[in-house]
């Protein structure tokens, strides 16, 4: 029933755009307007994107601006930064000025985060001193840190409140926090003593006091805390918002579970992008980005990897005599190197992807070591035995050369997936992102491995 309901609305989605591609061609753009309206904030920030890519960024902005304002700020929120960048080059300082108002906090800094700097003293220029000082603070926080991700439109209650005064405060100031779902306890020096949630206070009885029902040990974030640590403690503790304080320990702001969904979408996207050896920058879409954006993304990855084959072809002009020797060992060459880079990239997605949710820890290096030597150990056999009878009976090679084979597969297969999960966990350890050691470059180092293994075993079984 789910699934017919999300095939119903792309359908709906996808009509509407046709609708909207053909007024755009007649050039009706108040009907493209209505059309919009029919639908929600994220699907029109979606279908802005798609007129962009099908027509141009002019009859784009013709129609964000042809939104009425609330709904406006609200599309605003939900583009890209490229689009959002690209809308405010076209659009006026009045405009401009009304969107930063009415957008939330931490929206607001991430726009002026993108803005030149010239267009930000501009608008700081007209903003009130405290909101100036405030925006100011927030705009010094290191890009993907905690500070950058957090917003100080929360609620906060003293200890010494009954639980009615406040539910009286959250009914005054709920409208303009981001989340209502908890609130945060500080003393007078504005530290965060605990936090007590809307359920904690709706249930409770009016006259106990705020003492009584929070928590005094809340988990939070500092502020200088890399955004992936954050994303990991929504991951863990399954929170909708978690304070964010300084080395003083005050409060100085809260990070929601909607910002850090954006977060583990892009950590995720670089790490699936580094494994498959793309150097990416930007947060461009495929289809946005150029053509020689893309070369750049890729060709140094490639340039490097095509050179540590320099070494391959190094070691088969090494065995050169061997290979001659049996002409049967070329025809296994290609099996056993696809096999050990594929067992070498099994383990170490597994473990990059251990490592990223918290299940495997640096400490557990020999546990995992361990493992993957008996995993490698089965797995080689099992496909030594089924190459044994293929090179024996359906080849018909000698024993010896199958023995060679067989011999090489187990070790290559043990070799490559102890390579494939001990990288990611050294290179953790020496400070290099994990991803880095999967896909193209375990692809490298396995067949290297492969080879040398191989021809070693020639030369110990055939005597070359």
């Amino acid at each position: 029933m789910e699934n017919s309901n999300i095939v119903d609305m792309e359908q709906a989605y996808n009509e509407s755009l046709e609708k909207i591609f053909e007024l755009l061609e007649e050039k009706k753009y108040f009907r493209c307007r209505d059309e919009l309206l029919k639908h929600d904030e994220v699907e029109i920030a979606e279908m802005l994107v798609d007129i962009r890519r099908e027509f141009d960024l002019q009859r784009m902005v013709v129609l964000f601006r042809s939104l009425p304002k609330d709904i406006s700020v609200d599309v605003f929120a939900e583009l890209s930064t490229d689009d959002r960048l690209d809308i405010i080059n076209i659009i006026t300082d009045p405009e401009l000025a009304y969107i930063l108002e009415e957008l939330d906090f931490d929206d607001m800094i991430d726009v002026l985060e993108e803005l030149p700097s010239n267009i930000v003293d501009k608008i700081l220029d007209k903003t009130p001193k405290s909101e100036r000082r405030l925006i100011n603070t927030f705009l010094k926080y290191k890009e993907d840190s905690a500070g950058s991700l957090m917003t100080p439109e929360y609620i906060n209650l003293r200890k010494n409140m009954t639980v009615r005064e406040a539910l009286d405060h959250i009914k005054d100031v709920g409208l303009d926090s981001e989340t209502i779902y908890t609130c945060y306890v500080l003393d007078s020096g504005r530290k965060l003593i605990g936090v007590v949630s809307l359920k904690s206070l709706v249930i409770s009885p009016d006259s106990l006091s705020i003492s009584d029902i929070m928590h005094d040990d809340p988990v939070v974030a500092h502020v200088d805390d890399d955004q992936e640590e954050v994303s990991d403690l929504f991951i863990r503790y399954g929170y909708l918002a978690i304070p964010v304080v300084d080395n003083e320990f005050r409060l100085v702001g809260i990070v929601t579970v909607d910002d850090v969904l954006d977060v583990i979408e892009e950590e995720a996207t670089e790490d699936i992008e580094r494994m498959g050896g793309v150097i990416d920058t930007t947060d461009k879409e495929y289809l946005d980005m150029s053509v020689f954006h893309h070369v750049k993304a890729r060709l140094p990855w490639l340039f490097l990897l095509m050179c540590s084959y320099f070494i391959t072809g190094g070691i088969l002009r090494r065995f050169e005599d061997a290979m001659s020797a049996v002409i049967e060992l070329v025809i296994y060459m290609p099996m056993l190197m696809g096999t050990g880079g594929n067992s070498g990239s099994q383990s170490s997605t597994l473990v990059i992807r251990g490592m990223a949710t918290g299940e495997i820890e640096l400490r557990d290096f020999i546990k995992v070591m361990w493992k993957e030597i008996r995993i490698g150990f089965i797995v080689g056999i099992a496909l030594s035995v089924l190459n044994y009878f293929r090179i024996v009976y359906l080849d018909h090679n000698p024993p010896l050369v199958a023995l060679t084979v067989c011999t090489a597969m187990i070790l290559i297969v043990i070799i490559a997936k102890l390579i494939g999960s001990m990288l990611p966990m050294l290179a953790k350890r020496i400070g290099i992102d994990p991803a880095l050691m999967a896909g193209p470059m375990m692809a490298s180092i396995t067949d290297m491995i492969s080879l040398c293994t191989y021809f070693i075993m020639a030369g110990l079984f055939l005597n070359i």
